[in-house]
């Protein structure tokens, strides 16, 4: 079930994620489970397991955006702060 809320503007979802997401969570899980079965190696499936955690998407925001955000606001992006004194008269 596809869903286009805003009048079709909006990106287009299936269930929780995006359909981008969803299509990068099935690569990644053919990819982590071949790893799995050929070479025994478990580390890209606790990937994958992370990454489509971390982007379901509620009110069109997702913990993976919230992330992002906080990390341009406190380690990427210049704050500039403009001080003023303004004498009270």
């Amino acid at each position: 079930m596809y869903i286009y809320p805003d009048h079709l503007r909006a990106k287009a979802t299936l269930w929780l994620w995006q359909l981008r997401d969803v299509g990068i969570i099935g690569v990644m899980a053919l990819v982590s489970v071949l790893t799995l079965t050929q070479l025994r190696f478990a580390p890209p499936i606790v990937l994958t397991a992370v990454y489509a955690f971390l982007t379901i998407r509620f009110d069109d925001t997702s913990i993976l955006d919230f992330i992002k955000y906080a990390c341009a606001f406190f380690m990427t992006k210049q704050q500039f702060y403009e001080w003023r004194y303004t004498p009270s008269e």
